[in-house]
């Protein structure tokens, strides 16, 4: 008897701590948005000025949720479209790319069988009116909006093209953007397959993609995961079935809300479990690009190459709200097989600054691969073999972001219907001296580094009285350094043909062109294929 009383003084205690902190967050919930809306409904009637509602309450939504993480975040109504196209890789529009450069809109890329590119569009175009509306005075952001609309429907642009203006009639069409953008053999055995973001289709197209390649005879398999920002869990799971026997653990799930909790497993048979596999990231891999490069690399399943990854060990779910909005939330950490989270920053501290920062080293933990190689968590994945990506030039950099490279080819490449393949078109020493006219009429200027730093050092000298008796030197360094426009084009003339050849190859071939005419020189791909060259060396560094 006294057993039985003793488990229900428990169930009670129990049941009264559950109840008392329902009522208590129920009460704080209630408490606070009846302030909330005191608080609008005071500015509403009494601020100097007149207040917009929608956009008032909405940032203060915005700023409530930025307190969490960056990742939890309100979706309104009007930016669903945008929001579905993450997920699915489809929205209703023109199929083009567009920025703001000196105050005007320009096309500077077309998705190849758009509706831009069949209705004649072209990179170059400056956009100065829709549907008879001046878009001078909106933002990039709001032009965009306006390309976009339902499938079927028709958009008159007005456009500027060499100084003479052009209305063009454009039918929108659902616009899919491909997850796998292309795939092919780099070598006699080595096959290639980018993947840019996991989308409903993601699985399904890098599959077709394995499947083509196996049917080619590869032997081993590099996956591009760079720049990929993720996506959709599932899709990652479903991904790393391909190389993976059926029954494995894949990622675990884990929140403070226990239906949260998941375990993933592959739940089919393999397509190949023999292939040697190189996956290829950076810092802009993220997400389920990390799910998937995490799970193979703590199943010792594939080589992981190129730069540290962004570190994003949250999991997100949409939640319906009023009024055909939602909301995007955090709701769970994932850990990979080994058992490792790899969030990079944690959220639910901040400095004295009110920012989250990244997690102290010392609180940094170690986990072992299937083989028992070491593997950190706290840190993004961590690559087995690190590629150290080369700095372009002042030259360079000046010329892509003041648009010379991207002018010069709409100016010379215009009335050119075709050009050779990516993976064998060059330019020549005569159409090189051509863009070096270009460039040098367009009095550029900039500053190297090694400039930069020689005037702090003069400074630094004249503060502590060294500068006067050493001016001929620094004289002498100005000399030396000092920027020579047509010298640096011929000195760094490899890697300005690089993007000049790029850029034109895009107006021919689109996206696939470009990521196809890099292959060859891609310190990526290059280490991969010198990983893949020596059995001894893939197996060493997956400890088998």
């Amino acid at each position: 008897m006294k057993r039985i009383f003793l488990l229900v003084v428990i169930f009670t205690t129990t049941l009264f701590i559950s109840t008392s902190k329902i009522d208590t967050d129920y009460f704080e919930i209630t408490k606070n948005l009846r302030i909330m809306g005191s608080v609008y409904e005071k500015i509403n009637n009494f601020y100097v000025d007149e207040v917009k509602p929608g956009e008032l309450i909405t940032k203060g939504i915005d700023a409530m949720l930025q307190s969490l993480d960056p990742f939890t975040v309100y979706i309104s109504e009007s930016q669903i479209e945008d929001f579905r196209f993450t997920t699915t890789g489809e929205y209703g529009g023109i199929g083009a790319t567009i920025k703001n450069t000196n105050k005007k809109t320009i096309i500077t890329e077309l998705y190849e069988n758009s509706p831009a590119h069949k209705a004649g569009l072209k990179p170059g175009d400056i956009i100065i009116e829709i549907d008879n509306q001046p878009i001078d005075k909106v933002t990039i952001k709001e032009v965009s909006d306006f390309l976009k609309g339902p499938s079927e429907s028709t958009i008159d642009i007005k456009i500027l093209r060499k100084n003479q203006s052009k209305n063009i009639i454009v039918k929108r069409e659902e616009i899919k953007l491909p997850s796998v953008p292309i795939h092919k053999k780099i070598n006699s055995n080595t096959g290639y397959i980018k993947l840019t973001s996991f989308t409903q289709t993601a699985a399904k197209e890098t599959k077709e993609a394995l499947l083509d390649l196996k049917q080619k005879n590869i032997n081993n398999l590099v996956i591009d995961l760079r720049s990929n920002g993720g996506g959709l869990l599932n899709e990652a799971v479903k991904i790393v079935n391909f190389f993976t026997p059926k029954g494995q653990i894949v990622v675990n799930t884990k929140s403070r809300i226990p239906e949260m909790n998941r375990s993933y497993y592959t739940t089919l048979n393999p397509i190949d479990t023999t292939l040697k596999l190189i996956v290829l990231i950076d810092e802009n891999s993220a997400s389920a690009s990390e799910i998937v490069a995490g799970s193979l690399q703590d199943l010792d399943k594939a080589v992981i190459v190129g730069a540290n990854s962004y570190g994003k060990g949250l999991v997100q779910q949409t939640k319906e709200l009023s009024f055909g909005s939602q909301i995007k939330i955090t709701v769970a950490k994932y850990y990979t097989p080994s058992g490792r989270c790899i969030q990079k920053i944690d959220y639910s501290k901040k400095s004295a600054k009110g920012k989250s920062e990244q997690i102290a080293d010392s609180l940094v933990n170690t986990f072992f691969t299937r083989s028992g190689r070491k593997v950190m968590d706290a840190r993004g994945i961590e690559p087995d073999c690190t590629v150290t990506m080369e700095y372009y030039s002042a030259i360079t950099e000046e010329l892509l972001f003041n648009d010379i490279i991207f002018d010069y080819v709409n100016e010379a490449y215009a009335s050119i219907d075709s050009i050779a393949k990516p993976a064998t078109f060059k330019i020549n020493q005569s159409e090189y001296n051509n863009f070096k006219s270009f460039a040098l009429a367009k009095n550029i200027t900039y500053q190297t580094q090694t400039n930069f730093h020689l005037k702090e050092l003069k400074k630094v000298a004249e503060k502590e009285k060294y500068f006067e008796e050493n001016k001929e030197i620094f004289n002498q360094l100005d000399s030396v350094f000092s920027v020579n426009i047509e010298s640096d084009l011929d000195k760094f003339k490899e890697e300005i043909v690089f993007f000049i050849e790029n850029e034109i190859i895009s107006r021919y071939y689109f996206q696939k062109g470009r990521i196809e005419a890099s292959l060859t020189k891609d310190p990526y791909i290059l280490e991969a294929t010198n990983i893949f060259k020596k059995d001894s060396l893939y197996n060493a560094i997956l400890g088998l």
